[in-house]
């Protein structure tokens, strides 16, 4: 196992399922949280973030965020870990996507997939609205999931992918639990890289030179390369200087709902219908082979 996270580098973006001190102490210091079980879809948000295909400064789909509105559950991680505790991030995964795609239609999605979710196995069932969606859909699992639940993944996507139209992508890669050949042995379509590797890439040769290997790799061995939470444009000229295809960040919009225009910097925002209609064509029919 190695790390491809550089050195003395921290990510800024905590792991997507774990809760922080922070989390545990004011949930400690807070009056008991409700069971998730008492949730429904009035109590789910859904919110969107583009990912901009770098070649043709198009929208290539968009990334699904939830958002619980009960207040002990504002932070995603610790509605998980709740979840995950009572046994119920199938129920709670289904929820979301119910409220995903209710929203999203007639574009590309990526979903996040808890791994209790596989586990629980709700994501096979064949009414499940990842089968419904109209466009292509894009499972998203951390790093860690492919590595911590290799045979769970492996058995599990492999179920969903046969179904057609729905397609792997892996999660924060180089987050700190790389074994990038196992990773890549689930032959992802999509590669995310983790924040850590893209933050003042542009400051940093040695990073550089690592991201563009990286890139290289996943591009030979098939997967096409998000850089995500690129917040300057400096960052963002990087990225595209190591050869990644897309991108996912502040730099291009923030996550909202109803979905946001994309905006590159120093150019105006593009209509949603222009991005809808150049960018989910030949980019697509590339990606999803």
């Amino acid at each position: 196992m190695f790390s491809l996270r550089p050195a003395q580098m921290k990510s800024s973006r905590p792991n997507r399922w774990s809760s922080t001190g922070n989390d545990r102490a004011a949930a400690r210091a807070s009056t008991p949280a409700r069971s998730v079980r008492g949730l429904s879809k009035a109590d789910i948000d859904v919110v969107f973030q583009p990912i901009v295909d770098l070649g043709t400064r198009r929208i290539f789909a968009y990334e699904a965020l939830t958002r619980c509105k009960w207040s002990e559950y504002t932070n995603p991680a610790v509605l998980f870990n709740k979840a995950s505790k009572e046994d119920g991030c199938g129920r709670l995964g289904r929820l979301i996507r119910e409220v995903t795609f209710e929203r999203g239609a007639g574009v590309p999605l990526f979903v996040n997939v808890h791994p209790d979710e596989l586990r629980a196995r709700w994501l096979v069932r064949p009414d499940d609205p990842l089968f419904e969606h109209d466009h292509h859909v894009f499972v998203e699992i951390t790093e860690s999931t492919a590595f911590s639940h290799y045979e769970l993944c492996r058995g599990v996507l492999s179920e969903v992918r046969a179904r057609g139209g729905v397609f792997l992508a892996v999660d924060d890669l180089g987050a700190g639990y790389s074994n990038l050949k196992r990773v890549l042995d689930l032959e992802p379509h999509v590669v995310k890289l983790d924040r850590a590797l893209v933050t003042a890439l542009d400051k940093s040769r040695r990073q550089q030179i690592l991201v563009r290997h990286v890139v290289e790799l996943c591009s030979e061995l098939g997967a096409t390369v998000v850089a995500e939470g690129i917040e300057t444009p400096d960052e963002l000229k990087a990225v595209m200087d190591v050869g990644t295809q897309f991108g996912q960040g502040y730099v291009f919009a923030k996550p909202a709902f109803p979905m946001p225009r994309a905006k590159w910097p120093g150019e105006k925002s593009l209509p949603p219908e222009t991005a809808a209609k150049i960018a989910f064509g030949a980019r697509l029919r590339s990606v999803a082979r």
